[in-house]
């Protein structure tokens, strides 16, 4: 999904240089501009940063539009792919690369802001909590004040991107798994880091296949749970309630209690 990410890695990527130091020639604007252009840049699969350990998918694969083909540099080796890139944005190897990374992290901060928003809700249903509200919880008052949680924010996640960012940059530079004797440590991949830490039941690191769909259901439930997160800030906006609340009036009343009613009253 060249598209899903494409406008967060264009800021992102403007800030990014060489691990030397140096700028790169062609910046990223310039490139993408180039692959906008029919004929500006060649037309070539991404095959850089593939990883080892994901059997790619057969060409009859399923695609987001049954019948249609998808474009050569969506081979079927990278998880989630189906296909589609209307605007042509992954066919620099380099681009697509970084979408890719970029659409894993989006997916995976989506999941736990869901997760957040659903269980602390459900839990309210349930009396064990008091008084949640998620869309409100930037003002409320914590055992900090905001500068200070801010800061201390800034400062950790700073320093996880930077080292994600290294990794990128020179994959495996970044290696905090266990060293023991006698025994190879696997070269992680670029988002998967694995190991002791974030692997410790090793599921990434079977056969290759196995591994690809794992990932590409990792990538499914993240995409859905991006347009959740964007559901559930509609729903705030225009009920002032949480998804569990207007699930349930939903289910209650269909006719009334739905988008159009929603929209309708405003």
């Amino acid at each position: 999904m060249a598209l899903a990410f494409a406008s967060t890695a264009l800021s992102s990527h403007l800030f990014s240089a060489r691990c030397n130091g140096e700028i790169p020639r062609n910046s990223f604007a310039v490139r993408l501009t180039r692959s906008l252009v029919p004929g500006q840049a060649a037309r070539v699969k991404a095959t850089k940063g593939v990883s080892s350990v994901c059997e790619p998918l057969p060409p009859d694969r399923p695609l987001w539009f049954p019948g249609s083909t998808p474009p050569e540099w969506l081979d079927g080796s990278l998880p989630g792919d189906f296909g589609f890139d209307p605007l042509g944005l992954g066919s620099d190897p380099e681009l697509l690369r970084w979408f890719a990374q970029a659409e894993l992290m989006h997916s995976r901060w989506a999941m736990l802001a869901v997760a957040g928003i659903l269980i602390p809700e459900w839990l309210e249903s349930l009396e064990l909590i008091d008084d949640f509200n998620w869309y409100d919880a930037g003002s409320r008052e914590y055992f900090a004040d905001p500068i200070t949680l801010f800061i201390v924010q800034l400062a950790l996640m700073g320093w996880v991107e930077g080292r994600r960012w290294a990794d990128y940059i020179k994959p495996g530079c970044v290696d905090i798994d266990l060293k023991l004797p006698h025994k190879e440590n696997p070269k992680p991949d670029v988002g998967y880091p694995g190991g002791f830490w974030f692997d410790p039941m090793m599921w990434g690191r079977g056969s290759p296949e196995p591994v690809m769909v794992l990932r590409t259901k990792e990538i499914k439930n993240g995409r859905l749970a991006m347009l959740a997160f964007v559901g559930f800030c509609f729903q705030a906006v225009y009920t002032g309630e949480g998804p569990l609340e207007n699930l349930s009036a939903h289910i209650a009343d269909p006719g009334h209690c739905n988008i159009f009613m929603a929209f309708s009253s405003h």
